[in-house]
């Protein structure tokens, strides 16, 4: 492939104003002082991170991590049930939510918001904006906690909830962290099959759920889902379901008919005797925190389990450090609960920040007063998705008309590719002083590979630089490292850290966990993305998943280019505004030689495919990438299939077009749109519009 045009719309965006001062160089500048180095720059203190165990222990020191028994210099790590997943810090006791829970005074640590609350004049009752003291959160992270004790969950015990991104959520989050028990998270808007997939597996003791949401103007009663939920659940070991009033519930109500049901002020008084100082049981590092669920597209997902002080290690690293994040900021994450970003998210407690906790759609009642809400809350750190940034500029709205956006400084993207010409209005809609980020991933650590780094400048479309402690390299098929030759290839680490997941719960041998990761290259951890590296900027492009890369005729590239190519075309093409999504996969069936491109697209209202378009897309790839990119057919569709977690899904419709009988999971968010693929199977039996022609004989490509 020519690698080069990966490169070519790279240019510096945004220069660090002050790099001396950021909090990554004040890392690098402890690190010296403390083992007389002379680490020189981001790239010298990245080698030493990957290549001595003791920065963890030097950064347990930097970030303050509170402990009751440290960790012992002698013994960072011991050997664990494989070379790849050793122990960490064995010695040293913690508790996830003391660390958290780093304030107590009467400052804002979390302001909530629902929707309806930037909606004016609606007639609402809960419309308001709700703000929460670190005073008032610890007071509630205690009635929960004494809750908890009361109903008898202690170490290991599962806790399961169903809830928005809300105050209680978080409250109760740190309470089961603070008693020892491991929680796992699930947003209202999963499917009955979503959620009974992930938790019949890992069989909570006890599950908290909202009775109702609302999503883009419209109220859903939860309750007929929650009975289904608890009396399967029962069958699983579930001793009792907790009733939280959701968006336009009352207060109390009562819903007798959900098996072995409580209601939340019930189940808060029956910790009434336990009343007192808050109390953090002091646990191992490596003890359970979170069970987080794989967002696969077939089969049941797995339940990763993840550690407390791995997690804590890496979040408070990648916000404190990654960001700078400190007690002067508020940090605004567009997440759910069901996403591996809302723990994330909670980890910015730890560096005193204030968070903004929102549910709802952002486009409801009108984007414009989202946008509004981010500046109006002097938000300085915000993170969202690519999708989101593509749908604002397609929709020709300039944030800068609408707001002054004066305390933000960092915006950072996460879930999918930013693409370049996504980097570059992003820039210039939200200012030029402003650090534009982007990061990858994964819920399988819970944490980052690649990400910001504050002290070097953003080239456009580009990750700044590997993350610290994080041994990634590029790797070819052989699993040799091709890097430096700005090639793409397979994320990989090659070293252990922190926040590699405890197991999969009921993998008892972790054969399952080696095989989803450790299998391709032996002992080495394969991410499943692929990614290059610019040897001149030492930026780094992912390109899509690693099983989805495209390969006609021996020719590979990541769908992410042709997307690059369809947000900012070549001149004259423009496409912003008649095409509103698209799908990019490969095709190779049984029958098939070589594999063949397919390229699906979603159109704007008031707008179709003509053969006039798929000419102009056609060209347009050419031009900016090469004859051998284009897709041998485009097709219009009337959905483009994602995740809960707003991920665009390439590997399911690849599957479904090359002969697999796909079931859909829980995790698609819109499972009926993956029925209109199947018929792309017989690609050749149909017209330009996508319908069957009844005995065509003849190939033809549209």
């Amino acid at each position: 492939m020519e690698s080069q045009k990966l490169f070519d719309q790279s240019h510096v965006l945004w220069r660090p104003p002050n790099p001396s001062r950021t909090r990554g160089e004040y890392l690098r500048r402890f690190i010296n002082h403390k083992h007389g180095l002379l680490l020189k720059d981001y790239d010298d203190l990245h080698a030493y991170s990957v290549k001595d165990y003791t920065f963890w222990l030097d950064l347990w020191e930097f970030l303050g991590i509170t402990s009751s028994i440290p960790p012992d210099p002698r013994k960072i790590l011991e050997q664990g049930r494989a070379p790849y997943l050793p122990h960490w810090f064995p010695s040293a006791r913690l508790n996830y939510a003391e660390n958290l829970l780093s304030r107590s005074d009467d400052g804002i640590a979390i302001t909530f918001a629902r929707e309806n609350a930037l909606a004016h004049g609606n007639g609402f009752e809960n419309r308001r904006i709700r703000h929460v003291s670190w005073r008032e959160l610890r007071i509630d992270v205690a009635k929960w906690a004494a809750a908890l004790r009361a109903e008898g969950i202690r170490f290991g015990d599962r806790v399961a909830i169903i809830l928005t991104n809300c105050p209680t959520a978080i409250a109760l989050a740190l309470a089961v962290s603070a008693v020892g028990g491991i929680l796992s998270p699930t947003a209202p808007d999963m499917g009955i099959q979503g959620i009974l997939e992930r938790y019949k597996q890992i069989r909570p003791r006890l599950l908290v759920a909202e009775t109702s949401s609302l999503y883009a103007g419209k109220f859903t009663d939860l309750k007929p889902k929650l009975n289904e939920v608890a009396v399967v659940l029962k069958e699983f070991g579930l001793q009792k379901v907790v009733l939280v009033p959701g968006a336009g519930s009352a207060t109390g109500e009562r819903m007798t008919n959900i098996p072995l049901s409580a209601t939340f002020d019930e189940f808060l008084q029956g910790g009434s005797r336990y009343n007192g100082p808050l109390t953090f049981e002091q646990l191992p590092f490596n003890h359970p925190l979170y069970i987080l669920f794989s967002s696969g597209t077939s089969g049941p997902p797995k339940c990763i389990v993840h550690s407390a002080g791995g997690v804590l290690l890496q979040n408070k690293k990648d916000c404190g450090i990654g960001f700078g994040m400190g007690v002067d900021d508020t940090y605004f994450q567009f997440t759910t609960t069901g996403w591996m970003m809302w723990p994330f998210m909670l980890a910015a407690l730890s560096c005193g920040t204030r968070l903004i906790a929102y549910d709802g759609s952002p486009f409801h009642p009108d984007v414009k007063d989202f946008l509004k809400f981010i500046s109006e809350q002097r938000v300085t750190v915000w993170g969202t998705s690519p999708r989101f940034l593509t749908e604002i500029h397609a929709r020709g709205i300039h944030p800068l008309d609408l707001a002054s956006f004066e305390s933000l400084r960092i915006l950072f993207s996460t879930g999918s590719v930013l693409t370049a010409p996504m980097f570059e209005w992003t820039q210039h809609a939200f200012g030029e002083g402003i650090h534009i980020a982007s990061s990858s991933g994964g819920t399988d650590i819970c944490s980052c590979f690649v990400g910001a780094v504050e002290s070097r400048p953003v080239h456009s479309g580009e990750i700044q630089g590997k993350s610290l402690g994080m041994a990634v390299e590029v790797f070819d098929p052989e699993g040799r490292n091709i890097e430096h030759t700005g090639v793409p290839g397979e994320l990989v680490c090659t070293r252990p850290h922190p926040s590699l997941p405890v197991g999969f719960w009921g993998d008892e041998d972790g054969e399952k966990l080696r095989k989803a990761y450790f299998d391709f290259y032996p002992d080495v951890w394969r991410q499943g993305d692929f990614i290059v590296l610019n040897p001149r900027t030492k930026g780094l492009m992912i390109l899509g998943r690693s099983d989805g890369v495209l390969n006609p005729s021996g020719v590979r590239f990541g769908s992410a280019e042709i997307y690059a190519v369809l947000d900012s075309p070549p001149p004259p093409y423009d496409f912003t505004q008649s095409i509103a999504d698209a799908l990019c996969v490969g095709q190779r069936r049984a029958r098939d030689n070589d594999e063949r491109v397919l390229l699906f697209l979603l159109m704007r209202p008031g707008h179709r495919l003509t053969s006039e378009l798929k000419k102009d897309v056609r060209e347009a790839i050419r031009k900016a990438l090469s004859p051998r990119h284009v897709p041998a057919y485009i097709f219009q569709v009337d959905d483009i299939p994602y995740t809960v977690n707003s991920k665009k899904i390439e590997i399911a419709v690849k599957q479904i077009v090359s002969g697999s009988n796909l079931k859909p999971s829980g995790t698609v968010a819109n499972p009926e749109s993956l029925r209109q693929y199947y018929k792309f199977y017989d690609v050749e039996s149909l017209d330009e519009n996508g319908k069957q022609v009844a005995n065509r004989n003849e190939k033809s490509k549209f």
